[in-house]
């Protein structure tokens, strides 16, 4: 029996452990893939306060080694069901875990655009955050892929370092609201193509360009870019804990600031939350804040 396990391992799960240990509560944190999750993607992260530069595999490694060094438990594998009763029942592919309060921090998931050697090019050229990477770029020709909100601000993100801006959508029109439409299309350093789809990625190790398709008349055109920014959405892991918690229209865990659920003594963090901004910085926030009212919950 743990006082507290958290699922995922992940800035806010492990932030959520790290603050939970300090309050002498027991806790296992598990992972299905890696520890770390989205920062691990990013081959640099200089706006983690207190650092000047570290890569997203350096910073989890020293969450993962700060966690360890305080008690916490680890195990890897895929919770599969969380049954709510006077304790909560953890149950994984491997087995099942039991404690008096859970902390969700599985995170949300960048939607990909499912192209041959995708996955190996992320952090070799391929991002999906113009606020952790786009200094890279400093002077460099990139392309944001997508049409919505998200792609039209990373677009203008982009166009304060980068020397140009390719928007690709797929659709004929961009769907991202009317004045960031308007700043998009009336910045010289940025080039709007509709209707077409990104078909094939130029580039081994590193990205080198990519192949975009005219979606009506199949036509190809190659971009030679230095960097491509990837916005068509995320996809919250949140599915199997519906019965336990609200969740939005994109699903989402919906909640405030407080990390609540609906179901008392389980709690949420992190990128998987309902939230305007999603950053490592604001994900370590939910961590606390979801740690110290788990606590409260059982020292209750």
């Amino acid at each position: 029996m743990y006082d507290i396990i958290v699922i995922g391992g992940g800035p806010a799960g492990l932030t959520a452990a790290l603050y939970a240990l300090r309050a002498n509560k027991t806790v296992l944190v598990i992972e299905k893939a890696t520890f770390g999750g989205q920062i691990t993607y990013s081959p640099k992260v200089e706006n983690y306060p207190g650092f000047l530069q570290m890569s997203g595999n350096e910073f989890a490694d020293k969450l993962v080694e700060q966690v360890l060094a305080q008690g916490a438990e680890i195990e890897l594998g895929e919770v599969t069901q969380v049954i709510n009763g006077e304790t909560k029942k953890v149950i994984t592919e491997d087995g099942e875990f039991e404690g008096k309060a859970v902390i969700i921090a599985t995170g949300a998931k960048h939607r990909m655009l499912g192209l041959e050697n995708e996955e190996n090019l992320v952090g070799e050229g391929i991002s999906f955050c113009a606020v952790c990477d786009g200094a890279f770029y400093k002077d460099k020709e990139v392309a944001v892929i997508g049409g919505g909100n998200s792609a039209l601000q990373e677009a203008i993100l982009l166009t304060q370092t980068a020397s140009k801006v390719y928007v690709v959508q797929d659709l004929d029109f961009l769907t991202g609201e009317k004045k960031l439409a308007e700043q998009i299309e009336s910045n010289d350093k940025v080039e709007i193509i509709t209707g077409h789809r990104v078909t094939a990625l130029k580039g081994e190790k590193e990205l080198e360009g990519i192949v975009i398709t005219n979606s009506k008349t199949g036509e190809e055109k190659e971009l030679n870019i230095d960097g491509m920014f990837v916005a068509i959405g995320l996809i919250p892991q949140n599915e199997i804990f519906a019965s336990l918690i609200d969740t939005d229209e994109r699903g989402y865990a919906a909640g405030d600031e407080s990390c609540l659920t609906k179901t008392e003594g389980i709690f949420v963090a992190g990128d998987c939350r309902s939230k305007r901004i999603r950053q490592v910085a604001t994900a370590i926030s939910d961590g606390a804040v979801a740690a110290l009212a788990a606590c409260e919950y059982i020292d209750r």
